[in-house]
């Protein structure tokens, strides 16, 4: 199966995941996830795999086959996964839970080889860039950092006490940080270095951005720059997209008619995709902040989606 340049996939609570033709709007491969729903998609940076986080385990699918059953399977976490990622190269991917843990899986080898007691149904799980730390979010309103060379949590916040932590996102040379939560507020960050490896959170700007919850915040991608964006997806029905750069609203896309769930950028930020209760996914076009695509076939609501349009990662 030869392998498209743009890998573009969603999950929805009707148990499948759908691989799209990004520009026709054509479904052309469907899984069905018998046993659980879709939390959340990862495609990793070779493109040759993508994850998908369910209730508890996690599924790894070879995007260039058709082969239906996953290549596979972490088992380790007791209850819904709610967030995944990948190491730059690969080797690694992380994942939080509502079990209340974080983890790390080798890819190369079996079982979780490390996990990290958040103490709460965690949300969301971030990379800082470095590669040595991540930064999670729980329902409780924690934002824990977690120094994967001391093997041990750096750093506590609390941006708003039992305010549930739903998103965290983190710009892409690691200078700022975003956290968004269950008021529709986000809390921006600068990072800062110490003297040791530690991150340091500096409060820069409060971002009352929606009335309803915010269910993903995600910063622009290297090559957007000079622009910086910050998208917020909401129960509100919208995503809005604001300027870093005081944290104006640029625009204001509006078309779903439920839940944003999530949210996507393009490698050189001139797109963005979104997933959404009403079952559809849709391809916006930043400049017009008009939507250009809709991806119908999910039964229920779409809730994550994936796409890898970069180039992978060259052989060191």
């Amino acid at each position: 199966m030869a392998q498209p340049s743009v890998i573009l996939a969603t999950g929805s609570y009707d148990h499948t995941i759908r691989f799209w033709e990004a520009k026709s709007g054509r479904c052309y491969r469907t899984i069905q996830a018998q046993e659980s729903q879709v939390n959340r998609l990862e495609i990793t940076p070779d493109k040759r795999y993508l994850a998908a986080a369910g209730n508890p385990q996690i599924r790894l699918y070879d995007v260039n086959s058709n082969n239906p059953q996953p290549v596979m399977s972490y088992d380790s976490h007791t209850n819904n996964v709610m967030a995944l990622g990948f190491q730059c190269d690969g080797n690694w991917m992380y994942s939080g839970s509502e079990d209340g843990t974080v983890k790390i899986w080798d890819l190369r080898a079996p079982g979780c080889q490390r996990e990290y007691e958040s103490r709460a149904a965690v949300n969301t799980v971030v990379l800082h860039p470095n590669q040595t730390e991540l930064i999670s979010g729980d329902q409780n309103g924690n934002i824990r950092v977690w120094d994967l060379t001391a093997n041990s949590c750096s750093c506590e916040l609390v941006p708003e006490v039992d305010t549930a932590v739903r998103s965290l996102t983190v710009m892409w040379d690691g200078s700022l940080v975003v956290a968004a939560n269950n008021h529709g507020t986000c809390y921006v960050w600068r990072l800062l270095r110490g003297t040791q490896t530690m991150t340091n959170f500096e409060p820069l700007h409060k971002l009352q951005a929606h009335n309803g919850y915010i269910l993903k915040c995600l910063l622009s991608p290297e090559f957007c720059e000079p622009h910086r964006y910050l998208a917020t997806a909401s129960s509100d029905h919208t995503v809005k997209i604001w300027n870093v750069d005081g944290f104006t609203l640029e625009k204001t896309l509006t078309g779903h008619q439920r839940w944003v769930w999530d949210c996507v950028f393009s490698v050189d930020g001139a797109y963005l995709i979104t997933a959404s209760s009403d079952s559809t996914a849709r391809l916006w076009s930043m400049s017009t902040g008009e939507d250009i695509r809709v991806y119908q076939g999910h039964h229920k609501a779409t809730v994550c989606c994936a796409l890898h349009d970069g180039a992978e990662p060259s052989a060191a």
